[in-house]
Order: structure tokens, then sequence, then C-alpha cells
């Protein structure tokens, strides 16, 4: 379906979108392999230079918002509006070579067969290259650089979301070949939601809640969960202690993919925003980034 989605956004638009491919490790590696081979290659070529590296312009002005036609999916695409990092600009050559470090990384964490937060990216990355990254925006805004070079997104290239989410209450999780965890039995704080993305959607799901309720204060979910509130009002409370992060988002979603018929109501302060925020459907943008949200309804101010 998502490749016919794309099709038919290609034939009814007037210019080819760009959007972040979900890769395999070894197609990762095999796209970096080749933009190591093509920088060689005209470096070593009768006439050398050194090329620059054309990245995918992330302004809001390359940014177009395409609705499905079949479903309800909406897709911010970025298009062909190029911006690059060069060597020879001073300004812009620590930035041209943390381009390469980061796919180095990258490529030596596939090869690995492993995954890491951006947090530990950067500290792997200050430790061996110390003179080029020095703060963690550095880090973030290079990989921003990589995915609009390579096409494919952040967790393709081994990179995955640090969660900082908690649910609790009436809901059995169980990961393939993992023993079942029970929501209601894991303390005060409830169940740490995994920053792994594909976990996440290996997750087995059962319930008897009547009620998903996301709750925007941390302090707030944990009274209501040392209160066991998810006994006398049937539910799975879920928080990601302020703005949500996307591995909170995409459990959610799962949820109410799994439960279609549970309600998902807010518990939010008066910060509408937030609220808001849940009212968005789903979208992939050009730079990598997947942002999954759900309709849901307001029930109280955690205030």
């Amino acid at each position: 379906m998502e490749d016919a989605c794309k099709s038919a956004l290609n034939f009814f638009s007037d210019q080819q979108l760009c959007y972040a491919d979900i890769l395999t490790p070894p197609e990762v590696i095999a796209r970096i392999q080749v933009a190591v081979l093509n920088f060689l290659r005209i470096l070593t070529s009768p006439d050398p230079a050194i090329s620059d590296l054309p990245l995918v312009a992330r302004s809001s002005s390359n940014s177009r918002l395409s609705r499905g036609l079949v479903t309800q999916t909406s897709w911010i695409f970025l298009t062909r509006s190029f911006c690059t990092r060069s060597l020879l600009r001073p300004n812009a050559a620590k930035a041209f070579i943390r381009v390469w470090k980061v796919m180095a990384m990258c490529s030596e964490i596939l090869g690995q067969g492993k995954r890491v937060t951006q947090r530990e990216l950067f500290y792997k990355l200050l430790c061996d290259s110390p003179e080029y990254f020095s703060s963690q925006s550095q880090v973030n805004r290079t990989i921003q650089d990589v995915v609009a070079l390579l096409r494919c997104s952040r967790y393709s290239l081994g990179i995955m979301a640090s969660s900082r989410g908690l649910v609790a209450g009436r809901l059995l999780l169980q990961e393939p070949n993992q023993e079942v965890v029970d929501c209601a039995a894991c303390g005060f704080s409830g169940h740490a939601i995994t920053g792994d993305l594909n976990s996440i959607d290996k997750l087995m799901m059962k319930t008897d809640a009547r009620y998903i309720i996301v709750v925007e204060k941390h302090a707030i979910y944990q009274r209501l969960v040392e209160d066991h509130v998810f006994n006398q009002i049937p539910s799975i409370l879920i928080t990601a202690k302020g703005y949500p992060d996307i591995a909170t988002r995409l459990l959610l979603h799962r949820l109410s993919r799994a439960f279609p018929d549970l309600p998902i109501l807010a518990l939010v302060d008066c910060w509408f925003s937030y609220f808001m925020h849940f009212q968005v459907r789903k979208y992939r943008d050009g730079a990598g980034s997947l942002q999954i949200c759900l309709q849901c309804q307001v029930v109280g101010n955690a205030s």
C-alpha cells in the first residue's frame, strides 16, 4: 500500500519528491561505500578535485505536504532543492569532515549489528574526533546531513530514539522470545518504553483496559500509578515526561491499532500545543524523522 501511495504521489506531482528510505544495514553500508568511491573517483581523476557533498535542503521553503488520495495518511516531503557541504569554504570545512566521520562511525556500528542513541553517538565521536565534535548539536546537525546525503532514515543508520516514556496499567507486553511484562506489576514508575523502534513494532500486546490515558506531567503520572488508578478505572497509563518522544508516540500508535475501540484520553496542563500535537495523523519527513501522533480527547488539567 505504501509503495502504491508513493507511486501515486509521484504521478500526480509536478516535480520529483525526496523521502528517506528505510534500509537494511547492508544497504546503508553499500550507500556509504558508493559515496566514498565517488569521492575517491573524482579525487584521482585526470582533473582531480575535492567534490562537494550535495545535500537535500531542509528549509521550510523546500518542503511539500502531500495528502493521501485513498488513505488519511499525510506525508511531508522535501523537493529537489540542494545545498552543499564543501571542504574549500572555511566556514563549512569542519561540517564537511563531520559528515564523513559520522558515516564512518555509522558504518562501524551497523557492521557490528548494534544500535546507539544520538547521545551515545556523541560520546563515541567525542572520544574518536574531539577536534570536530564538541557538542551534541553538532552531532545532531551532522546526522541530518548524512540522512540528506544517503536518503535513508536515522534508524537505518543504526541511530535509535532515546525514549523517556513510561507505561503502566492493564497491559501485557511481550517481545519475541522474551518473557511477558505485566505493566501493572512494574512498581511505582511502570515499565520503561524502549527506544528501539523495531522492538516496539514487534511487541505482542494484551489488555482488558477500557481507556488509554496519556499523562503529560511525570509527577501526576507517578501519583496515578502509586494509587493504582488503573484498577479503579480499567486503563493503560502512558507518559513521555513532557513533550512526547518518537518511541512513546510509536507505542501509542501501536496501542491504537491493536485496540481500536479504546478511547485515547489526554491529561495535560494549560500548554495547549501538547494536546494539539496528538491531533496529527502520521507523516514522514524528508530528513528521516518519523512523527506518529493520534486523535485523542482532553479529560482534564494536570497543573
